[in-house]
């Protein structure tokens, strides 16, 4: 436990720098363009590279040293970073870099997600898996719940420069902790007979869909990433129609306290029992809240509801990773992992890809002062900028709900931890 807990920490701040960059980029795409197509376009962008090259990242996993590929994940994604501050420092305006920049980085995190995923099984017993993954996504949500509110402190006397070159500090630190980490642990030889890199991307195909339990949960979990990829997305506009930079930001880190306060009573409580059903209540639950979200411009209540939303993912989450992982062989796990996460993300893809055209040429219009709805729904949740916006979160909740009751019928999910 105590080698898990040292590459936590690593991966805890260079998750806060990462989520500050994220922050950032929103404001100033958002703030360059006024368009919400444009934030998603730089969201898509960010995230599709390594969606897609994380089959890749996973066979590299289960065949190399999954330290050393954290190391070059880590490190070489701060390239992208340092192509962003190089062009807006030479007084670039324009978007262009930006997406060239979270490209690059996103393609060099492919290589991280599989091996860290991977690591947790190589360092851990199955008593420890619920509890490890409380804390790992404490480290993944720090991007909710601390990377907003300083990166809206630093925006407002400062410029996103600062906060990239925070950024790429945190990985030096990052990259100190996994190599103590590997001088401490005897590396487990692997098979490197195998050179069918093709046989080994079918192999990890298999170790989903040969399991009925876990291909309807990755279904499932495919369907939940589209639907919160809607309010990660579209929570910045809808925000900035009637408040700052620095509400926002602070707006959502605290709101992000739910995934704390969820993260820390899984981490303390340590479930080892009724996965699939607590996966199917935090998930209609987490519906809910979405549309609860959506339905009001009330600063305080969007905070309160996005608190209880955020409160169940660690829920969702815990009892999805630990299915996956008592079901799964661990020397399958880097396959298994990055088959998992193009398989499921791809909903946070589709979003990423959708919302903001939706948004903007579709429900906006609809809930303006002389649109199709104002004067029927717009009377109940308001007209103006913002308001479309609100309406697809409402729909996306509702949809997610749906989703969640279904599936929770389904004997294959309750059966995999029989």
């Amino acid at each position: 436990m105590k080698n898990f807990i040292t590459i936590w920490i690593g991966e805890l701040i260079s998750s806060i720098g990462s989520g500050m960059t994220a922050f950032a980029v929103s404001i100033y795409v958002y703030q360059l363009t006024g368009s919400a197509t444009m934030v998603s376009i730089a969201a898509l962008l960010a995230f599709l590279p390594t969606i897609l090259l994380s089959p890749i990242g996973g066979i590299l996993a289960d065949r190399y040293d999954r330290r050393i590929l954290m190391i070059i994940g880590d490190s070489f994604s701060a390239i992208g970073l340092i192509f962003i501050f190089i062009f807006i420092q030479a007084g670039y305006v324009g978007v262009l870099p930006v997406f060239i920049g979270v490209t690059i980085s996103s393609v060099f995190v492919s290589l991280l997600e599989p091996a860290y995923r991977a690591t947790v099984t190589d360092l851990l017993t199955e008593e420890d898996y619920a509890r490890a993954s409380g804390m790992v996504q404490i480290a993944a949500n720090a991007k909710y719940l601390i990377s907003p509110f300083l990166a809206g402190l630093i925006l407002s006397v400062t410029d996103i420069r600062v906060i990239l070159l925070i950024d790429m500090a945190t990985f030096f630190i990052t990259v100190f902790t996994i190599m103590k980490v590997r001088k401490s642990i005897k590396n487990v030889k692997k098979d490197m007979n195998n050179n069918d890199i093709f046989k080994e991307f079918k192999e990890g195909v298999s170790s989903i869909t040969s399991d009925k339990g876990v291909s309807s949960l990755v279904l499932l979990m495919a369907f939940m990433c589209f639907f919160i990829g809607f309010i990660q997305t579209l929570m910045t506009p809808m925000i900035l129609a009637f408040a700052d930079a620095s509400t926002l930001g602070i707006m959502e880190s605290v709101s992000a306290v739910g995934m704390l306060i969820g993260s820390v009573i899984i981490g303390v409580m340590n479930i080892k029992k009724g996965y699939s059903r607590i996966l199917m209540v935090s998930l209609m639950a987490a519906g809910i809240f979405m549309g609860l979200c959506g339905s009001t411009t009330s600063i305080w209540l969007i905070v309160v509801f996005c608190i209880l939303f955020f409160a169940s993912l660690p829920f969702v989450n815990t009892c999805a990773d630990v299915l996956v992982r008592i079901r799964i062989p661990n020397d399958k796990q880097g396959r298994a992992w990055g088959m998992i996460n193009i398989l499921t993300q791809i909903g946070f893809v589709v979003a990423y890809a959708i919302c903001g055209i939706l948004a903007d040429y579709v429900f906006e219009p609809m809930l303006m002062e002389n649109g199709i709805l104002a004067g029927s729904l717009g009377r109940i949740i308001g007209v103006g900028e913002g308001r479309g916006i609100g309406l697809m979160l409402i729909l996306s909740g509702i949809v997610m709900f749906l989703f969640a009751f279904i599936f929770g019928f389904r004997k294959s999910i309750r059966a995999m931890e029989q």
